[in-house]
């Protein structure tokens, strides 16, 4: 095995970007740039992050109709790689998983020499390495399927925005796993709330509240930046705390619903119940108002424990009716008297997660330039991320102020005996951020 953009957001930005991501209303069938569109009939893709999300994104690449072979794998962890490579082989055998050990990259440089061998990568690592990681994608001219969110930082999402724009340039399809932009019921009623079927959104309200997800108990003679690797959702340089890597799916909602994204943020969170050292510095709950230039309210919720009612869905206020997205193909509009206008239940709707590759490598193999999802994706990212600044410090956060920000959470280094900027006392504590304390901007 072995430039800072400023963000803008007008209505009209955000038509031209939405139009883009749903479908390639604005691009059509332009010729595509990259390597496939020179010659052969088969589409190599590599893997770079063998967790379980990028074990998935894998199956549903392979899973799609078209001629496409895995000829490269990368991870910091050889265990991982392993695991991964274990189940596609099983799945698909090597006629469609043709990876020999000196195309499985282990370690921190590995994504290079993966991204090297494909015409279509897949970047599924933590999000903290994704500004990196999709930078050399463009700079290499693949195609890219890379996962949500896109970055941890302020200046990650500046460098996500410039790669964007030069994947443009090159005529790079990129599509991002905000998968609701690819389930049929978010397409179906979004279009009609787009189309003034409850007015003008004037409130709204979104929600990830569920039990939380998995830790991996410190191990004897691990370093610090293993450690941290291995519980990456609990360190804001690779997760971003999860009101970004999870609740980012509702927020990009209902950015898509306002057909623009926030100017400010106010909010408040912490540690309740989720607190003990195996936790990291995130908090488990977050509760953020976004407030839009027309003075719009979106109220968004996210936490982490367990006994609580769960919900994750999205509901939107008009001028003259409601809409509600439910993530298990469900919806529905009402008008102002109640009457039901709209009651989607999609039983036998397709997986929104095969949908993304369906439709991307339907593109490339149609030498087709469809999807610039980039910059709708890191715009809600910084969304996310602006919210966490709010929950954070308890200040009211601006948009451009939030962009700006200088701090990198990104450790100098990358190695196993680097040290991260966030470390744990003598009892294996780690500092989190106090509201009304902590400054963030």
């Amino acid at each position: 095995m072995k430039n800072e953009i400023s963000g803008t957001n007008d209505r009209r930005d955000f038509l031209k970007t939405s139009a883009i991501l749903t479908g390639g209303a604005l691009l059509g069938s332009l010729p595509l740039a990259g390597a496939y569109a020179a010659g052969s009939d088969t589409i190599k893709i590599a893997l770079v992050g063998c967790g379980g999300r990028g074990t998935g994104a894998a199956f549903q690449a392979l899973s799609t109709k078209y001629n496409l072979k895995l000829v490269a794998m990368a991870d910091a962890f050889p265990d991982k790689l392993d695991k991964c490579y274990k189940a596609l082989i099983a799945k698909y055998g090597a006629e469609k998983v043709s990876v020999p050990d000196d195309k499985k990259f282990v370690g921190f440089e590995g994504y290079k020499h993966a991204i090297a061998e494909a015409d279509v990568v897949l970047l599924a690592t933590p999000p903290g390495f994704r500004p990196e990681h999709f930078a050399e994608a463009v700079k290499q001219n693949k195609q890219i399927f890379m996962e949500k969110p896109v970055a941890t930082d302020s200046p990650g999402i500046r460098s996500v925005l410039a790669t964007a724009e030069e994947a443009k340039r090159k005529k790079l399809n990129v599509v991002v796993g905000l998968q609701r932009h690819y389930q049929k019921n978010y397409r179906e009623l979004m279009d009609r709330v787009h189309q003034g079927e409850i007015g003008d959104v004037i409130s709204g309200q979104v929600y990830w509240n569920s039990g939380g997800v998995w830790v991996n108990p410190r191990q004897p003679n691990q370093t610090e930046m293993e450690h941290q690797m291995r519980n990456w959702y609990y360190f804001n340089w690779l997760c971003g705390d999860h009101i970004v890597e999870q609740h980012v799916h509702n927020i990009d909602v209902a950015n898509w619903a306002k057909n623009k994204y926030p100017v400010s943020a106010y909010g408040a969170g912490g540690r309740f119940l989720r607190n003990g050292k195996e936790y990291g510095e995130i908090y488990d709950n977050h509760s953020v108002e976004f407030v839009y230039d027309d003075g719009t309210i979106i109220s968004s919720q996210c936490r982490h424990f367990t006994g609580g009612a769960n919900r994750v869905d999205e509901s939107f206020q008009g001028t003259k009716g409601k809409v509600y997205f439910d993530s298990n193909n469900k919806g529905k509009i009402w008008d102002h008297k109640g009457k039901v206008l709209v009651d989607y239940e999609g039983k036998n709707d397709a997986n929104p997660y095969q949908t993304e590759h369906d439709e991307l490598f339907a593109a490339v193999t149609a030498n087709q330039y469809k999807f610039a999802d980039a910059e709708n994706a890191a715009k809600s990212t910084m969304t996310a991320i602006m919210g966490r600044y709010a929950t954070y410090s308890g200040d009211i956060i601006k948009w451009e102020d939030a962009l700006n920000s200088p701090i990198s959470l990104m450790p100098e280094r990358l190695a196993w005996d680097a040290m991260p900027k966030v470390l744990p006392d003598a009892n294996g504590n780690y500092p989190f951020a106090i509201p009304g304390v902590t400054k963030i901007i």
